[in-house]
């Protein structure tokens, strides 16, 4: 009887696989699956196929030594403990718990968990312009891109704040309500464009209104508008939706400015393929940035205005500084906490555990058996 694995013995991988196949398969049945590091792919894969290797050139080298040491015959009774099954399963075991471990490193998510939960923080509505000026790039990046990023830094620091989206052109848009999921805000956020709003220009005052329409009226306080724009507004009476929401509502309207407030910068627009600027009449459009109406704005606010111009928006320190401080008590509230994508990598990696524990555990020899001498001529010695 031979004592070393043949192909006859890989019966049993089907089953030794089946822990991380079924957990794939499920995962793939998901919709929402999302795989955070696709960048473990292949050293994952590899390391899957460099054991399966080690563990055939092993058995292998195992083989044509102890050929050289006794013939095929003299196995079953040289090693009469050894079971070329449990050898078989051993490597499937290992090999698996691999997979599952590489798996693991993708970071692979999927599902959504919501809770009630008592939070306590202040309600900021962030108006933000997406009308062509602000593709104006004044620091390599346009006024939008930098305008988004500033608003991640700023949910990076955010803790029990709720936190909404309108976007304005020539018509504002509400984008995402009021909530305390900033990881749904994030995907909101990163779908934002210039086409975000469906008609050019620029009306801050009925993006202000809007904003102020979404806001529970019930609190008097703890409530704020954060505008973000270049400030070219086209008639749509700012000032006057600011106080507004101010003393009717208690909301307090705050602006950052941004872009060159002195020279101005082109908005590139593409064309056939290629990037040109915006003109008009033969003329080149220069964006520049107004400060005084983002200014009287917020002063008939009761807000702040913070003129960023050309350098970093720095959202983040703009709240800590000064939001955070307007009311000296935060609202408390009951929200629903949504988790969405949850890691699921966690399983995987207890399946890969499991698995070598199993491997550690089970024996490569089975049984006792008794000693058996062996004869010059080759016969059994009771």
């Amino acid at each position: 009887m031979d004592r070393l694995p043949r192909p006859a013995h890989l019966w049993h991988m089907p089953w030794i696989f089946a822990p991380p196949a079924i957990l794939w398969v499920y995962a793939g049945t998901r919709e929402d699956l999302v795989i955070q590091r696709w960048e473990w792919l292949w050293p994952g894969i590899g390391c899957v196929v460099a054991a399966i290797g080690l563990y055939v050139y092993g058995f292998a080298q195992k083989r044509r030594a102890l050929r050289h040491f006794a013939t095929d015959n003299l196995f079953g009774h040289l090693m009469p403990n050894v079971n070329p099954s449990r050898q078989v399963i051993k490597a499937g075991l290992t090999v698996s718990a691999i997979l599952c471990i590489a798996s693991a490193a993708l970071g692979p998510r999927w599902g959504v968990t919501e809770k009630t939960v008592r939070l306590s923080g202040i309600d900021i509505m962030i108006v933000l312009d997406v009308s062509r000026s602000m593709l104006a790039e004044d620091v390599g990046l346009s006024r939008l891109e930098r305008s988004k990023q500033a608003i991640r830094d700023l949910l990076a620091i955010l803790d029990g704040d709720q936190v909404g989206l309108v976007t304005f052109a020539g018509k504002a848009v509400l984008k995402c309500s009021l909530t305390p999921d900033y990881g749904f805000y994030r995907l909101v956020l990163d779908e934002v464009g210039p086409y975000s709003a469906p008609l050019g220009g620029t009306l801050i005052g009925d993006a202000v209104r809007l904003a102020a329409e979404h806001f529970d009226d019930r609190a008097k306080k703890h409530k704020v508008i954060l505008v973000i724009t270049d400030g070219e507004d086209h008639e749509s009476y700012p000032v006057e939706a600011a106080r507004e929401a101010y003393e009717k509502r208690g909301i307090r309207v705050c602006a950052i400015g941004i872009g060159n407030a002195a020279q101005g910068q082109r908005i590139p627009v593409e064309k056939d393929g290629k990037i040109t600027y915006l003109k008009y009449e033969g003329q080149e459009v220069r964006s520049k940035m107004d400060p005084k109406t983002l200014r009287e704005m917020t002063s008939e606010g009761g807000g702040v205005y913070v003129d960023a111009g050309v350098r970093g928006i720095e959202l983040d320190k703009i709240y800590r500084d000064i939001i955070a401080k307007m009311d000296k008590e935060r609202r408390e509230y009951e929200a629903r906490k949504i988790d969405r994508l949850q890691s699921w990598h966690w399983l995987f990696a207890l399946v890969g555990l499991i698995l070598l524990v199993v491997e550690a555990l089970l024996p490569e020899r089975v049984g006792q058996a008794a000693t058996v001498a062996f004869g010059a001529d080759g016969r059994r010695v009771a």
